[in-house]
């Protein structure tokens, strides 16, 4: 909103006084995709990101920020103090020129270089449940409405009350979960 009324012509004093924000803060925001690769401004338009937290993005090259921004989306976490940790997780090749993170008092490199292993091993396994989620919620429902065919027919309700005692109790805390069920 605000980039578009600038480029429509609006001067700064008058849009900073209307939204009653300082001028520099204003300016800042004007800057705050300079140097953020698209498709990781894309993945954060609308998330709550401070200003820092654009600009520690701004010290690593491009497929660095995307992996940043993917990450920070997995964890649904925008704070400063992660994209930092994120920064120092950062191997220097994937830094841009002149660029150094923070040297974090108490941990190596190979103590980062850990947490990152772990990290992606993490978004990993989280991004596999995700992919197999819909599939294994629609197998459960399918599986409880064939349960609760099965406990509502009374023949086979006597069945499985003389021969198979066991299932019986179970089928039919099965079949009232789904009265509760969202």
């Amino acid at each position: 909103m605000m980039l578009r009324a600038l480029t429509l012509g609006v001067p700064e004093e008058r849009l900073a006084s209307a939204l009653n924000v300082n001028i520099k803060t204003l300016q800042e925001k004007r800057r705050l995709l300079d140097g953020i690769c698209g498709e990781a401004a894309e993945l954060l338009k609308d998330k709550q990101v401070a200003l820092t937290g654009f600009r520690v993005l701004n010290k690593m090259k491009p497929i660095r920020q995307i992996e940043a921004a993917q990450l920070m989306v997995a964890m649904n976490k925008y704070t400063i103090n992660y994209a930092r940790s994120l920064l120092a997780a950062t191997p220097e090749n994937q830094l841009v020129a002149g660029a150094k993170p923070k040297k974090i008092k108490g941990i190596s490199r190979e103590q980062l270089n850990l947490m990152e292993n772990e990290s992606a091993n993490l978004e990993r396994q989280v991004r596999l449940v995700e992919d197999s989620y819909g599939i294994d919620h629609l197998d459960l429902v399918l599986a409880r409405g064939y349960v609760t065919r099965l406990v509502s027919n009374e023949r086979i309700t006597t069945y499985l009350a003389l021969h198979h005692e066991e299932f019986l109790p179970e089928f039919e805390r099965i079949t009232e979960r789904e009265a509760f069920a969202p």
